[in-house]
């Protein structure tokens, strides 16, 4: 799939997106069309006291990311969070919903947002939420992790959103980039449907038939340092009608997944 692309993947070992120059003649060098960028400091509880290193990268990073792509006539689409938002909604939140995150994370995060389009008017941002692949470090490793080793878990149950298989995030920014017109601004993506935290892992359990009970907690029983958005919905409709595509259930993408980590 998608394989009349030439394609670069890099880590800070190959690549330190700080760096505008090398950024620039990465770009240059290996004649990049697009840039899809899906780097972001992520640790969102350490951000709260690791603030410089979260800006550098989340906002400052993504500027000359901005700068780079609109000097050398690129495209770039880049990646984002429902962490911009409070978390107050009671509906889907929607791309031209006011944001007001609640962390520092979100704070970044939204700066990266509103610097891109400032030096990159034809950027296309995509927020998502509560992403998990089989690979690097997520929620749904975590939870086989620990449901091989225990009998029971506690997991919240008010935090309330969209599970977003990465593979999924993945073949919608391509979409992006192959269609007919490339159209930038602020998009959402998750897969389809919503559960809570304690649905999400009460499902890995059950679709990787673990002996391990789940049990439902309120947030304020497991406090962490940055402030979660309780609920975190994201309306879809607009990345459905402009790029026209479907989207997976989030049952059926962690099936997928869950089957590709166990081989099956």
């Amino acid at each position: 799939m998608y394989d009349e692309w030439v394609y670069f993947f890099t880590d800070i070992d190959t690549l330190d997106m700080r760096d505008k120059n090398q950024l620039a003649d990465f770009v240059h060098s290996n004649h990049i069309g697009t840039i899809l960028n899906c780097a972001a400091y992520t640790a969102v509880d350490k951000a709260e006291d690791d603030k410089i290193n979260c800006m550098h990268i989340n906002r400052d990073a993504v500027i000359n990311m901005g700068e780079v792509a609109f000097s050398a006539g690129v495209k770039i689409i880049h990646v984002s969070t429902d962490y911009v938002f409070d978390g107050t909604g009671t509906r889907p939140y929607r791309e031209d919903d006011t944001t007001n995150p609640t962390s520092f994370y979100g704070q970044s995060k939204l700066e990266g947002e509103q610097s891109l389009q400032k030096v990159c008017p034809d950027a296309a941002i995509i927020r998502t939420a509560w992403l998990y692949s089989e690979y690097g470090a997520n929620f749904v490793k975590t939870m086989l992790r620990l449901g091989q080793a225990q009998k029971t878990l506690k997991v919240v149950c008010d935090q309330i959103g969209s599970p977003t298989y990465a593979e999924d995030l993945a073949v919608a920014m391509m979409t992006m980039m192959n269609h007919q017109s490339f159209v930038p601004g602020i998009y959402h993506f998750t897969n389809e449907g919503v559960c809570c935290w304690y649905d999400f892992a009460a499902k890995i359990m059950e679709l990787a038939e673990l002996d391990c009970r789940v049990y439902p907690i309120q947030t304020s029983e497991y406090p962490t340092k940055a402030i979660r958005p309780a609920y975190s919905v994201l309306d879809k409709e607009k990345i459905k009608t402009t790029f026209h595509f479907s989207i997976p259930q989030w049952e059926k993408s962690l099936e997928k997944c869950i089957n590709t980590l166990f081989g099956k």
